[in-house]
């Protein structure tokens, strides 16, 4: 079945589903096709992005307890990285995170600790900053 997003040429949009694309020229042809608002019968196709289906699995098909690890583990590299790469400015880190973005401290990756006002303000004053992943719970802490 293919599905064809139609109008009429007073502005009517609907949908028509069709057994193939050669099913919606010989209705058309034959005159067979009206718009179910105003039974006009100038009804054309509609252009439409094309529905396109693979056999790569999506996100839906993974079960959840594998999502919540998927997403653990990958919040783990996240924090891994950074702390491999980054500067640690324990508590410094808004004061740092201001004097980065206002060119009076050397441009380099930071993190640290913020208080949640010491955050709003950051955002508000558009310095580009995002909260680190928590450090996944040991495997030997979990059930």
């Amino acid at each position: 079945m293919i599905r064809y997003a139609l109008s009429c040429d007073h502005g009517h949009e609907f949908e028509g589903w069709f057994g193939s694309s050669g099913d919606y020229d010989d209705q058309q042809g034959r005159g067979l096709l009206a718009c179910p608002v105003c039974d006009s019968q100038a009804v054309r196709k509609q252009i439409m992005a094309p529905a396109v289906t693979g056999t790569r699995r999506t996100v839906r098909d993974v079960e959840p307890a594998r999502m919540q690890a998927m997403m653990m583990e990958a919040a783990g590299r996240i924090r891994a990285h950074v702390e491999a790469n980054f500067d640690d400015v324990g508590d410094s880190f808004a004061s740092e995170a201001r004097a980065i973005h206002e060119g009076r401290s050397e441009e380099r990756g930071i993190y640290g600790q913020a208080t949640p006002g010491e955050v709003r303000d950051l955002v508000e004053d558009g310095v580009p900053i995002a909260p680190l992943p928590q450090e996944p719970p040991k495997k030997a802490e979990l059930n």
